[in-house]
């Protein structure tokens, strides 16, 4: 491997340490890309807006919450995953593609399993409880 060049803008030497201003440039960076998403993707705005009733009605009727944050978590991040993807290749493929077309349609369909099991997953932890609150 060593005879590999170095990548573009890569650094030769000792690995450079996490500094707090290299840190929160990360986090600077990180918030500005959801920020991003919730701006342009309306089906983030309405999956967080699913997750946020989950959560707050798991929490009213004293459901386990941490199945609901994992699940919650997870098809967030993958729209943002889902999100980053479509915009470079839509940056590095403007004309229409078949391979852009499958790589869009199985990141969106990555979402879709993942929102499916969440619904899954709402229904078996906040069922019980939620009958035991409607019927007594």
């Amino acid at each position: 491997m060593d005879d590999l060049p170095p990548k573009p803008g890569a650094r030769r030497g000792a690995p450079r340490t996490l500094s707090r201003t290299r840190l929160e440039a990360a986090f600077r960076a990180a918030f500005a890309g959801v920020g991003a998403v919730w701006r342009t993707e309306g089906n983030f705005r309405i999956q967080v807006l699913g997750a946020a009733l989950a959560l707050g009605v798991g929490l009213a009727v004293g459901a386990e919450l941490v199945p609901l944050f994992l699940v919650c978590a997870l098809v967030l991040a993958l729209e943002l995953v889902n999100s980053a993807l479509e915009s470079t290749l839509d940056l590095v493929s403007p004309e229409f593609h078949p391979l852009v077309k499958r790589a869009k349609d199985a990141a969106a369909g990555a979402v879709l399993v993942a929102a499916l099991f969440a619904v899954l997953v709402g229904l078996w932890v906040l069922g019980p409880p939620l009958w035991r609150v409607v019927f007594g």
